[in-house]
């Protein structure tokens, strides 16, 4: 069986997302396909879509290597994502289809519930599903995937603060849904606009490295999800 280069992409993705290889390090192919149970043809391929989206640069007499953003890049990564999420939003307006809102409300409901509870464990996975799946329903799939890379990236080079009202903050994503349900796509990127900004001002870049990010990388297994590969 071969595994798609996809998910060996999206499993180095994670990883380098989650700090396990540190900005500047060597992402050598032989240690790669050890590490996640494949071959080097997936790597090398994996790698070279990385590099597209980033994430990984090649340097002479060095290979690949992970990134090292700077400071204003982190800055844009924000400033683009403030003018594409409401975009997005008006655009699911008028494109989404039942399917797309069923999901969207049902995300509210569960996100609602969880911020009344106090349970903020979920919240933050329930919010990045709400505005992936917002992405989709603006019927672009260039947008979408766009927004997807830019959520990546951001969630690699910066931290965030939980929202000091978490009701507040699904109260808007309600708010969002309702103006795509009714097709007004003046409001929906309006209220997006306002969220999107919101959150912003909670994102702060980190570019320290934990100490024992290198031994987690010589100590860990991470083979590849195999689930609903075809044999």
């Amino acid at each position: 069986m071969r595994i798609p280069a996809h998910s060996v992409c999206t499993a180095i993705r994670d990883d380098i997302v989650a700090g396990v290889y540190e900005r500047g390090s060597r992402l050598t192919e032989e240690l790669l396909a050890r590490r996640y149970g494949v071959s080097r043809v997936p790597v090398r391929e994996a790698l070279r879509t990385l590099e597209a989206e980033g994430f990984v640069v090649t340097r002479r007499h060095a290979g690949a290597c992970v990134a090292e953003p700077t400071e204003q890049e982190g800055a844009d990564l924000l400033e683009m994502r403030l003018l594409l999420e409401p975009l997005a939003a008006s655009r699911a307006a008028q494109r989404r289809t039942e399917a797309h809102l069923k999901v969207l409300r049902g995300l509210v409901r569960l996100g609602q519930e969880r911020a009344r509870r106090g349970n903020s464990d979920d919240l933050r996975s329930l919010g990045g599903w709400f505005h992936e799946t917002l992405a989709q329903a603006s019927g672009s799939p260039a947008m979408s995937s766009m927004l997807t890379q830019l959520r990546h990236k951001i969630a690699w080079m910066h931290t965030v603060e939980a929202p000091a009202d978490p009701v507040e903050s699904w109260a808007e994503h309600g708010a969002i849904v309702d103006a795509v349900a009714r097709g007004d796509g003046d409001r929906a990127r309006a209220i997006t606009a306002l969220h999107t900004e919101r959150s912003t001002a909670a994102h702060r870049l980190r570019f320290a490295s934990g100490p024992d990010r290198a031994e987690r990388v010589r100590n860990s297994q991470h083979p590849v999800n195999m689930s609903g590969l075809r044999h």
